[in-house]
């Protein structure tokens, strides 16, 4: 038995126990999992900064201290979330107990990304643990130091047998893929989304994709360009541009391009200096291989800011593209870089055509200050999120779910979200062995008074109060007596 058989069939025979079904058990496990925030920052941030160059302060920033939060979130309302919750009913069923009961799916798979190697896996195994599921892990092998300590520090604070980390490369994540999973959360690219969701159609394992795609952003002439492109800048390049909501590209009129240049050329410099290259808060592409791969994209558009690149510090200024075309290389595939094009349109219809054009984004921008701008923007376009007058921001706010369509991903999570995604809602109506006269309307012979009947009890859908239903439930005990006295018997 290989592996990662093993950690499966562990994970597996640990949630048969039953221990994570108990909502203590849960909030317990997640107060572990946070305290492994609180206690072991260095040793994260400090495998965090070899692989992505990013600070102590940036990892908190942008990986840990969200998960604090959600896991605050989590602890404060679980006992809530995965309670009973009472549904509304017709008069059929007014007698009944009548109500959606969360369980847990089983052994859910989640596996990361290497962008944001703490933020995007971590996330998805706190809904996991929440909802009572035993959890698989498998970080990124792209991110090698973070795996590593992913590997030693979750068994140290979190049950290990019920969520155990898996480690290696794609021949660990094909064998993992071979084995049946009752969720299967994956973050990264559609390509491998693909590869996926069709070993996951062989156990009928439902999936959650966690994509991206080219996210478009639309500046109108009208608004304030120097906050725009001040808010564009720290979306586009933050982690380098490596975040899959990031600003892919910049549609605008051409009137305003040199403008959205020198704002976006300023606010390179405040933000990273003006030399990038030694900025602490300025990233790096996370290996060679992307590294050249961003570098192609290139080799067609005409740079008006940055350029400047080094292949041995995996090291790419903050770029800024000028007249890109729209069959140019830069715009064939999501960028996942530090390269910002600028595709000049005549005005909102024409930038309305081009998105409409490709895939599905992850994430779509519109600067504006019109609200009729924004709207159109809004109901003539489909993405996973929409943002306005601002970037990345929704992904901090678990009121709102995070997810992509069509090909920008499948699902939704963060907050309630992940809970009932990686939980089986399950339908229950509990019905007493009595006032069988009712039900007599349901059964052969069919009449047309029978079906007036049926339609009278359960097209009618009650939402009443305590003493509100004990009197109509009288009432209705009186009338069915009455149905069935003249009409049925």
């Amino acid at each position: 038995m290989s592996r990662e058989q093993q950690a499966v069939a562990r994970a597996r025979k640990a949630f048969e126990t039953g221990r994570s079904k108990s909502v203590e058990y849960r909030i317990n496990q997640l107060k572990n999992l946070q305290r492994l925030f609180s206690e072991k920052q260095k040793e994260i941030a400090a495998a965090i900064k070899k692989d992505l160059n990013k600070t102590e302060v940036g990892a908190q920033f942008y990986e840990t201290l969200g998960l604090e939060g959600e896991i605050s979130l989590f602890i404060k309302n679980l006992k809530e979330w995965a309670a009973p919750r009472h549904v509304k009913k017709n008069l059929l069923t007014m007698s009944d107990t009548v109500y959606i009961h969360p369980e847990p799916l089983g052994v859910v798979l989640v596996i990361g990304a290497w962008n944001y190697p703490w933020a995007v896996t971590i996330r998805p195994l706190i809904g996991a643990i929440a909802a009572g599921n035993a959890a698989v892990v498998k970080p990124s092998e792209v991110c090698v130091h973070t795996s590593k300590v992913m590997e030693d520090l979750l068994p140290i604070y979190i049950d290990k047998e019920l969520y155990p980390v898996v480690t290696g490369g794609v021949p660990e994540t094909q064998e993992l893929l071979r084995q049946k999973f009752d969720h299967i959360f994956y973050t990264g690219n559609s390509t491998v989304g693909k590869v996926i969701m069709e070993a996951a159609a062989k156990h009928l394992t439902p999936v959650t994709l966690e994509l991206g795609g080219k996210s478009p952003c639309y500046i109108d002439k009208n608004c304030d360009i120097s906050i725009a492109c001040r808010r564009i800048t720290w979306g586009k390049y933050s982690n380098c541009g490596q975040t899959c909501i990031a600003p892919d590209y910049i549609l605008c009129e051409p009137s305003i391009q040199n403008r959205v240049i020198e704002e976006v050329k300023k606010c390179i410099k405040v933000f990273y200096t003006d030399n990038p290259k030694m900025c602490p808060d300025y990233g790096r592409i996370i290996n060679q291989r992307h590294f050249k791969r961003v570098m192609a994209m290139l080799e067609d558009s005409n740079i008006a800011v940055g350029g400047e690149n080094d292949e041995s510090d995996c090291y790419i200024a903050p770029t800024v593209l000028r007249d890109v075309k729209p069959e140019a290389k830069v715009m064939q595939e999501e960028i996942f870089g530090p390269l910002l094009p600028i595709l000049p349109v005549s005005g909102l219809d024409e930038a309305i055509k081009l998105i409409n054009k490709g895939e599905k984004p992850l994430a779509l921008y519109v600067f504006s200050p019109d609200n009729k701008v924004i709207e159109r923007m809004r109901d003539e376009t489909s993405s996973g999120g929409f943002l306005a007058n601002d970037c990345l921001v929704h992904y901090s706010v678990s009121a709102l779910p995070f997810g992509g369509v069509g090909n920008s991903g499948i699902g939704c999570y963060h907050g309630k979200f992940s809970f009932d995604r990686l939980s089986h809602l399950r339908g229950c109506l509990v019905k007493k062995l009595k006032m069988e006269g009712v039900n007599d309307m349901r059964y052969p012979p069919h009449t047309l008074k029978k079906l007036g009947w049926a339609r009278f009890f359960i097209l009618n859908t009650v939402d009443v109060g305590w003493v509100g239903r004990m009197a109509l439930l009288a009432a209705l005990v009186m009338v069915a007596a009455v149905v069935i006295q003249k009409y049925l018997l």
